[in-house]
């Protein structure tokens, strides 16, 4: 069959600008390093929402970047993993956007050198046996979270948006583990929940649950934060670490199935779970603006409700290192200063 000649020079310019981009792109993240191994200890929450480490280390592109990452998986939170790091404990630290505006009001010398995920895992859970089929029907209803934390933020918003004042609720604080127990038992008539929390209680609650996602479309962002006078001694340990994300981002995006491999072969999930979760998360290397205003956001909601006691929301850009990911991946640093 004779091809229009029209249709050939499209596929020639798609051609092109496939070849161009790889180009571009190859030099850039697979460039050889031949110099000295060095150590970085990192500091994680173990989760399924650090694709792109967990992926580095299995391809081993830490290694061939002349990085020894040494990971110390025993915290429990973002808020825990930064009180590592700012004792010294370890060099890198995983946590989330919102542990980052706490420290920011308390001065702390840190700064996020990369966003790794956007989550928007966040949902409210509550038994239908209790009367709650609607939002408003949450009115007097015990409400399971951790209090003053980000998931109280996006509650609020949430239930603001839908017409319930959250003083219209009654919140019990509690950590995630607890949460599955407390609306099984009814010690709670809902909980705000995510990951694998959330897959646990749908599957022990299965037809009495309704549920509903609470982020409003705002991520949630999982960020590496490092100490300001680390970084400033250790500039290209910060690229050479960002540059295995990339690969492993690059790696993900043409092998798909590694994220599940990789997570199975870690925590022995479930794929029903992976599936869910692959979809509610973003998994690459960004900082942008989305990151500024999320982090503005819960830092006037803070404010407001005296979780701090300062009065003004920081410049989180000095909050944001930008010189190392504007290396290895400059189109995904849109930051305003």
């Amino acid at each position: 069959m004779k091809m229009n000649n029209k249709y050939i020079f499209v596929i020639l310019g798609v051609v092109i600008v496939v070849l161009g981009s790889a180009f571009i792109l190859w030099p850039r993240l697979y460039k050889g390093y031949s110099g000295k191994m060095e150590s970085i200890t990192f500091g994680v929450v173990p989760s399924e929402g650090h694709a792109l480490l967990y992926i580095a280390q299995d391809q081993h592109f830490f290694t061939n970047n002349g990085l020894r990452v040494v990971v110390k998986s025993d915290f429990f939170s973002g808020v825990d993993a930064l009180n590592g790091l700012l004792s010294n404990e370890i060099d890198i630290a995983d946590s989330a956007e919102y542990a980052v505006v706490k420290r920011a009001f308390e001065k702390s010398k840190v700064s996020i050198v990369a966003t790794v995920d956007k989550e928007f895992g966040f949902t409210l859970n509550a038994r239908k046996d209790r009367g709650i089929e609607n939002i408003a029907d949450l009115k007097g209803k015990r409400i399971g979270l951790i209090c003053k934390a980000v998931q109280s933020f996006h509650l609020e918003r949430f239930l603001s948006l839908h017409g319930v004042n959250v003083g219209d609720v009654n919140l019990v604080d509690m950590e995630p583990p607890q949460t599955v127990d407390a609306l099984r038992d009814g010690f709670v008539d809902a909980v705000v929940s995510y990951g694998s929390v959330t897959y646990e209680i749908q599957r022990k609650l299965a037809g009495n649950l309704v549920r509903w996602s609470i982020q409003s479309g705002q991520p949630s962002f999982g960020v590496y934060v490092c100490r300001n006078e680390w970084i400033a001694q250790h500039p290209e340990l910060v690229d050479r670490f960002l540059k295995s994300l990339a690969q492993a981002e690059d790696y993900l995006i043409r092998n798909p199935a590694s994220y599940k491999n990789v997570l199975r072969k870690l925590f022995s999930y479930e794929d029903e779970f992976l599936e869910t979760t692959w979809s509610e998360n973003q998994f690459y290397l960004s900082l942008d603006q989305s990151l500024v205003a999320a982090m503005e956001g819960e830092a006037r909601w803070m404010i407001k409700n005296g979780i701090t006691i300062e009065k003004t929301v920081p410049d989180f850009t000095r909050y944001i290192y930008i010189d190392g990911l504007n290396a290895i991946k400059p189109e995904a640093v849109n930051i305003f200063r």
